[in-house]
């Protein structure tokens, strides 16, 4: 694998990360987690807007299906300390650095969340870190998800009319991961907490309930489902525990059991606070891209190598901290990653070949 690296950008703890189709072009944003700017960047790497310069705290951004250039983000979800005025907005674009940001919800410690699909309906599913929080440190409530129907036009909702959602599950503490997957032939949300990992999938049909179903036991942080030794059984990744510095994959037994299969095998002392975690194909191979924040501050990529019968692992970059990482194949079909080190303050494009 070889690795070219772009610096593209400066932002002040830069964090989130989303692509957007804008203009008919392949785009990316990229938000930071404090009080600080939001960019949106061409698929090389060119600053193209500012869609907002505060108030930041952004932990996620996701596209509106069927739309040109909207999207929705959380703001003011700064810390797990400083978050119960976090939201869900609308970003629509009028015209060139000029957005108009509406409130979709209000949910305090919103933190992660997406836009299902599941027979032709789409829904919004938000995890709350927390539900409560009285004092620094307290973590005495749990989180929760909620879901509601995502209307397709979204132009009436505004801090007068918010969207209505109703809760899906509570009870999680530390609710802190979350992955859209693809499960039964829909879209599904892998959820991650001290009380393992949960697959949640949208109503079968409109009017249903949300199905909910735990598919392991020990905490995690963020969690993937990927068959990356091409068994036709999907093999659980973990990042442990919360923030934590222990990531392993786990294999479905004879018996539909999760089994540990391979451990990344470095001291913990240089893994801290793992916290990017993207899974997609990379030159060709289901991969699982990793960046932690602490000790070497490095972002790799784990793939199999069928050769060896074994996981192998090749590095993107070191020193960085990074927060969030994200693939795409740009327009020459060529793999990027987009990695946001915040510990750097550095947004970086990784150019990936053979």
């Amino acid at each position: 694998m070889k690795v070219t690296k772009k610096v593209i950008s400066s932002l002040n703890k830069c964090y989130a990360i989303s692509s957007l189709n804008y203009h008919g072009q392949n785009c990316f944003l990229v938000a930071a987690e404090k009080t600080d700017p939001c960019y949106l960047f061409s698929e090389d790497g060119e600053q193209l807007e500012t869609v907002w310069t505060e108030p930041g705290g952004v932990m996620t951004m996701t596209p509106v299906p069927n739309s040109d250039g909207q999207f929705l983000a959380t703001h003011r979800f700064y810390s797990p300390n400083d978050s119960l005025n976090a939201k869900i907005i609308i970003a629509t674009p009028k015209e060139k650095n000029n957005w108009e940001i509406r409130t979709l919800a209000k949910i305090p410690f919103v933190h992660r969340f997406g836009i299902l699909n599941r027979a032709g309906v789409n829904y919004l599913i938000a995890c709350a870190l927390k539900t409560g929080h009285e004092f620094k440190n307290d973590w005495r409530f749990k989180g929760a998800c909620f879901g509601a129907v995502l209307p397709e036009d979204l132009s009436g909702f505004n801090d007068s009319n918010l969207l209505k959602l109703d809760l899906i599950c509570d009870g999680l503490l530390r609710n802190h991961g979350y992955a859209k997957i693809s499960h039964g032939g829909h879209d599904a949300a892998l959820i991650a907490c001290e009380e393992g990992t949960f697959l949640i999938s949208p109503p079968a049909v409109l009017g249903a309930s949300w199905e909910v179903e735990k598919i392991h036991s020990l905490p995690s942080s963020d969690s993937v489902l990927v068959d990356f030794d091409g068994d036709g059984k999907l093999e659980l990744g973990c990042i442990a525990p919360f923030h934590g510095n222990s990531l392993t994959i786990y294999h479905l037994d004879e018996y539909g059991n999760y089994v540990p299969q391979w451990k990344y095998p470095r001291p913990e002392k240089e893994t801290e606070m793992i916290h990017a975690t993207w899974t997609c194909e990379l030159l060709g191979k289901k991969t699982w891209i990793i960046g932690w924040r602490k000790g070497t501050k490095n972002t790799i990529a784990i793939s199999w190598d069928a050769e060896a019968g074994d996981y192998h692992v090749d590095m993107i970059d070191t020193n960085t901290g990074c927060a969030n990482a994200m693939h795409f194949k740009n327009s020459q079909g060529v793999d990027v990653i987009v990695g946001t080190n915040r510990e750097i303050n550095e947004v970086a494009l990784y150019t990936i070949t053979e």
